[in-house]
């Protein structure tokens, strides 16, 4: 990650919490050269993501502060499993909430991205997120579904062709079914011509669709809010259709997809599965900061 970018975000963090005015009540209270010690805790099970953050917030607002990470991204937390250590000046106090929001929040969703790979495990499916993230965190969030075990859908709207629905409405009502895959080859010509390696991905609904994606060599078909059933005979046109012009395509399912029906999904035979919800619905796992005697 961008050491500018990460700087940044943890400024603008701790300004939004600090304001003109400061941390009123730690300032109030205690005077500046007190020195505390304090521990991050687990207080449920989960996977840890964000403690390099959680330094760095720390080490941000408390100049000086000595951090020690106890626990590294990626690890499984139990009840009471020491994440990190910092001693410092009061300021410990001003920066704990912002350093617990980064790590509550990452931690929360690589613990449901984890949940979500162990549910497709023992199939090909691989489990990916979306670009639905929190604005400005996505390069954090995207990271948090890696330490869970998920894989990264594009990063952006620049660096990945992904043809949905919209695009062909509007072409449509512009343009004869015809003319629009026409309009459609030849933008996919142009990509392929500037970016050999990029990936093109097309959403498709239904038959139809499915037949576009195919007449255009789609690498990736998006198959969107289908049933298990329907996802099982898709499936099986598209890889008949890619044996006979011997190619490679990825077959992709996505909409609606749960924790309760996500082993069914991937038991259909897809190779990617890709869920907004890592990143837009996972809960905060719960930890604590609590000061300890030096």
């Amino acid at each position: 990650m961008n050491p500018k970018y990460i700087s940044a975000l943890i400024r603008s963090a701790l300004r939004e919490d600090l304001g003109r005015a400061g941390d009123i009540t730690t300032s109030g209270l205690l005077p500046k050269h007190r020195t505390l010690t304090a521990l991050i805790c687990a207080k449920e099970k989960g996977v840890l993501c964000g403690a390099a953050i959680a330094r760095e917030v720390f080490r941000c607002a408390c100049p000086g502060a000595r951090v020690r990470i106890l626990t590294p991204d990626g690890s499984p937390l139990t009840p009471g499993r020491k994440i990190l250590r910092v001693t410092g000046s009061r300021d410990i106090l001003s920066a704990e909430r912002t350093a617990l929001n980064f790590l509550q929040r990452l931690s929360g969703i690589a613990t449901l991205t984890s949940a979500f790979v162990k549910k497709a495990a023992g199939t090909r499916a691989h489990i990916y997120d979306t670009r639905k993230t929190t604005p400005a965190l996505r390069v954090l969030e995207k990271y948090a579904v890696r330490c869970g075990g998920g894989q990264n859908h594009r990063m952006g709207l620049y660096d990945s062709v992904m043809i949905k629905d919209n695009h062909i409405q509007a072409l449509a009502r512009k343009e004869s079914s015809g003319s629009a895959l026409r309009a459609l080859q030849s933008f996919v010509a142009r990509r392929r011509k500037a970016a050999p390696q990029a990936k093109i991905t097309m959403e498709a609904k239904n038959a139809s669709e499915i037949g576009m994606a195919l007449a255009l060599k789609a690498d990736v078909i998006l198959l969107d809010n289908m049933s298990p059933r329907g996802l099982r005979k898709a499936v099986q046109r598209i890889r008949a259709a890619a044996e006979i012009r011997k190619g490679r395509v990825e077959i992709e399912a996505s909409g609606s997809v749960t924790l309760k029906n996500v082993r069914r999904v991937a038991e259909t035979g897809v190779d990617r599965i890709s869920i907004g919800a890592l990143t837009h619905s996972a809960p905060a796992l719960d930890l604590s900061l609590n000061l300890i005697e030096q």
